[in-house]
């Protein structure tokens, strides 16, 4: 059996993986809205997507982000303030440090060369943590922080007053669009020299309808940035991977022009039939398996259903599916253990 890393990279790449890569994540949060030893029984159960697990028989207290902190607010490097109601979700940005252009001409961002967005980052660490997981079979990631460039503009500005500079051609956009790509830019080498394989691009582009911002200004601000940050990857032969929640149906092929080899994207916003015409088998789909509607209120035969047509439309003896799923409070416990049964079980529908 091959390892985790090389089973992955085959899938993205198309070069018949053994099985089709799941991933189930658990919600920080959720340790303290469910059961701790129902959670710990479900995750014991299922080895395939929780290959490393280790019971504790200690109360389990998640080391939650500053940013994932209740009623605390944080302020990030680059002066924009969180805040969020629950321990382990990420919340809001409430303070945009850009709000007023007049600002910006003593605005400094922060410095890549010892931190990543969100707070200090030790480069020697990376090296060691990138070059520890190839020795353990696993893939040496690393990405950029979620919402790194057009996420970070709205962080800066606002929404609104993003959009409205979007809208008026304002110049003193393109200065601060500059100013984050070269944060970003810089960070994406030093991670290819770190000896990062996988580098992952994570931004919530889409709304439950259509994207956040209209195609043709992610085209004239946004596309041109994301080619640049994309093309070191692409050139060091690591794999590209492109997150984002929402209705990204008009943005996808633009989001592959720049390079994006594998993109994750949520099932039921965008449409089943639409992502097997338009994507299965042109590149690789990590697939964000539903947390609206089939997982928070169906039953578990639904479930089941939900996720064998998934595997069977989408995916390919060759490779090209990945599946994920994030467990949030609110969804039926049997639900829960009920995508997990799902995802092993179809797991090895293309073995063979």
């Amino acid at each position: 059996m091959i390892s985790r890393r090389e089973n992955t990279l085959r899938a993205a790449r198309f070069e018949r993986p053994e099985w089709i890569p799941m991933h189930y994540a658990i919600n920080r949060a959720c340790w303290h809205h469910y059961p701790q030893d129902a959670l710990q029984d479900l995750m014991e159960a299922h080895p395939l997507l929780f290959p490393d697990f280790c019971r504790s028989e200690e109360p389990i207290v998640p080391e939650y982000a500053p940013w994932e902190r209740a009623d605390r607010p944080f302020t990030d490097s680059w002066g924009c303030v969180w805040v969020t109601t629950d321990d382990g979700i990420t919340g809001s940005v409430v303070g945009h440090p850009l709000a007023d252009w007049s600002t910006l001409e003593g605005y400094r961002p922060p410095d890549p060369a010892v931190d990543y967005g969100w707070g200090p980052i030790d480069w020697d660490a990376e090296r060691e943590r990138m070059a520890a997981a190839r020795a353990a079979g696993r893939l040496a990631s690393a990405g950029l922080r979620h919402g790194h460039t057009f996420l970070t503009l709205v962080y800066l500005r606002g929404y609104d007053g993003l959009i409205y500079d979007m809208a008026d051609g304002d110049p003193r956009l393109s200065r601060l669009i500059e100013m984050v790509e070269e944060f970003n830019l810089a960070l994406v080498r030093r991670y290819i020299a770190a000896g990062a394989e996988w580098v992952s691009y994570p931004e919530d582009l889409g709304m439950q309808r259509g994207p956040m911002l209209s195609p043709a200004h992610f085209r004239r601000y946004i596309k041109p940035t994301y080619a640049r940050l994309m093309a070191p990857a692409r050139e060091a032969g690591c794999v590209v991977h492109m997150h984002s929640d929402g209705d990204i149906r008009t943005l996808v092929d633009d989001l592959v022009d720049d390079g994006v080899q594998v993109v994750n994207l949520q099932d039921l916003v965008n449409g089943l039939d639409w992502i097997e015409e338009r994507l299965a088998g042109r590149v690789c789909i990590d697939l964000d398996v539903d947390r609206q509607r089939v997982t928070r209120y169906g039953t578990p035969a639904d479930i089941d259903a939900l996720i064998r047509d998934e595997v069977t439309r989408l995916g390919r003896r060759e490779g090209g599916l990945m599946m994920v799923y994030g467990l949030y409070p609110g969804t039926p416990l049997e639900n829960a253990a009920a995508v997990m049964d799902a995802m092993e079980r179809y797991a090895w529908h293309y073995s063979g």
